[in-house]
């Protein structure tokens, strides 16, 4: 092996050694190379280098470890607050209005519209909606109310002091939740896909896929707007999902889990359903169909 070569090898193993030489030091180190070295093998020299640097680079970068992220926060609540509710009340949507409730019950012949007194639990008003219809989620927005029935996609609207019905709306698929943000109606359809509807003429401004990560969160049911947040009821489970209403993205879990005490409910269908949020006093509201209990809740972390 000629004397250039032992030499051009030794200035290969120093930088891969030495990552830290700068290219500068790299071409002073060539400048050392006796006068007969062929131009070639300093060109060969340069690319091998050429090649084991990037090579470096590449496996320095490929070593780094990816930022995880953050899980998504699970909240626990504090009761507040405990008042009775009819416990024939199939609750479908839920909605806090001048210090009272507003209430959407569900099933054919059972279904109804409902102004409801907190602290008694007694209905003040009450609006029967007659069969065929399954009533479902309730909102309101300027004076007017909106109820969604579940498998007829029409909806009723209604004066929001005398329950006069003054009009009805149209929209795709079923009927399960429904809010609003102050522009848009929020509607849920039992899937994972939330849409924001235009009041004026019911047509799909936004459609979101709700997700937690990657994977989708389905059976939305009743929704309630809190914050700049989406409230979700999940049907059949004990929490509630906090959406980001721009991209649909789970920003926590409340878990509700013993909130009702074994043996006040025996029916299955008995679930968590009806959120309410009191704006100006910042107070939350849950309860559940054919639940005998309203609760004020305070959200902690867990």
């Amino acid at each position: 092996m000629s004397l250039e070569t032992y030499f051009l090898i030794l200035v290969v193993i120093l930088l891969v050694m030495i990552p830290s030489l700068k290219s500068d030091m790299t071409w002073s180190l060539f400048s050392f190379l006796p006068k007969r070295v062929k131009r070639r093998t300093a060109i060969i020299g340069a690319l091998l280098l050429s090649i084991l640097a990037h090579a470096c680079q590449t496996t320095s970068v490929a070593n780094l470890k990816s930022p995880e992220k953050s899980p998504v926060p699970i909240y626990g609540y504090e009761v507040v607050h405990a008042w009775p509710h009819d416990p024939g009340a199939y609750t479908q949507g839920l909605v806090f209005h001048d210090g009272k409730l507003l209430e959407s019950t569900g099933q054919v012949g059972h279904s109804s519209l409902r102004r409801v007194e907190i602290e008694s639990g007694k209905v003040l008003q009450k609006l029967d909606v007659d069969a065929p219809y399954f009533a479902e989620g309730i909102t309101l927005l300027k004076g007017k109310i909106y109820q969604l029935t579940w498998q007829h996609q029409v909806g009723f609207i209604y004066d929001a002091w005398t329950f006069e019905k003054i009009g009805e709306f149209h929209y795709q698929g079923e009927g399960w939740g429904l809010a609003n943000d102050g522009q848009s109606l929020i509607l849920s359809d039992g899937s994972n896909h939330i849409r924001l509807l235009d009041p004026a003429n019911f047509q799909v401004r936004k459609t979101i896929a709700v997700v937690d990560g990657s994977a989708p969160v389905n059976e939305l049911n009743e929704l309630e707007y809190v914050q700049g947040e989406i409230y979700a009821n999940i049907w059949h489970a004990d929490r509630i999902a906090r959406i980001d209403p721009r991209t649909g993205a789970v920003l926590g879990w409340i878990e509700l889990t013993g909130l009702l005490a074994r043996g006040e409910v025996s029916d299955e269908e008995a679930v968590l359903n009806g959120i309410a949020y009191d704006e100006t006093n910042r107070r939350l509201f849950v309860t559940g169909k054919l639940w005998p209990k309203l609760f004020e809740i305070r959200l902690t972390s867990k």
